[in-house]
């Protein structure tokens, strides 16, 4: 999304962002609005030679600590409501008037958090802060969400690799009547199955990335990509707790921790329902290749 700002923008934030003096975050979802983006209420009006921000976001991760967020807002109305366009993208600091972080969201097992409720109250919007074109925000904005579907993509292989890799060790010299696990095929057979599952997500997430970098849309692999990661890498931690039995549950092996991390990935940048929906949907528009 950055490679769509402004020149003036650009020179001004990059350098810092690259040095790791800066951070962004990124503000789409709302209270009333997660999955069915088009449906934001969040509006930016005309005012001069820029625009007046006004709404609220929701589950804007970072922005508790973040110095600029790409807020989306809807630009024309009319084309909104006919799902044509009218949402606009703008980098906006977190410092400016009327901008507040309203609420941190404590997730489950967190005493604060990396998720926030932002209040948008007549925020004052430059011409140099239009990110990419005006009314054709929500293009850029699957620019965002397409990269968080391959780091989460990446995150589920590399959990479930993990997790296979905790299991052998302990199957081999925990016994049971008078056998090591590793000799009863109950333990064993579902690990195989969890390996290759990651190993098959593995390969996925290559090939999407190599049909992005050359040029591709992907949008179905995508999709196909980041359902099948979260499902292989959920089902490895499965198995690699059942494996160790009681003391996969404890703090010490970290398998709980991640179990429910993954599980928190199933929602993220695009459910597996949503996700689903846009595999048939490019299917029925032709693309069958596979």
């Amino acid at each position: 999304m950055l490679a769509h700002l402004t020149p003036a923008m650009r020179e001004h934030i990059l350098p810092g962002l690259m040095a790791g003096d800066i951070t962004t975050c990124f503000g789409m979802s709302e209270p009333d609005c997660g999955s069915d983006a088009m449906m934001m209420k969040t509006r930016a009006e005309p005012d001069g030679d820029g625009w007046r921000l006004s709404g609220s976001k929701i589950w804007t991760t970072n922005s508790p600590y973040a110095d600029y967020c790409i807020v989306f807002a809807v630009t024309d109305p009319d084309a909104a409501t006919k799902r044509r366009g009218g949402i606009s993208a703008f980098l906006v600091p977190t410092d400016s008037a009327g901008f507040e972080v309203q609420r941190v969201i404590r997730m489950w097992g967190h005493g604060g958090g990396n998720e926030a409720v932002l209040a948008f109250d007549n925020v004052r919007i430059e011409p140099q802060q239009l990110v990419g074109e005006l009314h054709r925000g929500f293009a850029t904005a699957m620019l965002g969400v397409n990269l968080g579907r391959v780091y989460n993509s990446a995150r589920a292989v590399a959990l479930g690799r993990w997790a296979i890799g905790e299991a052998p060790e302990y199957v081999k010299i925990r016994k049971t009547f008078g056998k090591p696990l590793a000799e009863h095929q109950a333990v064993t057979f579902p690990l195989a199955e969890a390996a290759m599952q990651v190993h098959a997500a593995h390969l996925m997430s290559r090939n999407v990335c190599e049909l992005l970098d050359g040029g591709h849309p992907a949008r179905k692999e995508l999709s196909m990509t980041k359902t099948y990661a979260i499902a292989a890498g959920q089902f490895a931690l499965d198995r690699a707790m059942q494996a160790h039995g009681a003391i996969g549950f404890t703090n010490e092996m970290h398998f709980a921790q991640n179990f429910l991390r993954m599980r928190m990935l199933n929602v993220a940048d695009g459910t597996h329902e949503i996700l689903r929906r846009t595999i048939v949907k490019e299917m029925l528009d032709g693309d069958i290749d596979l």
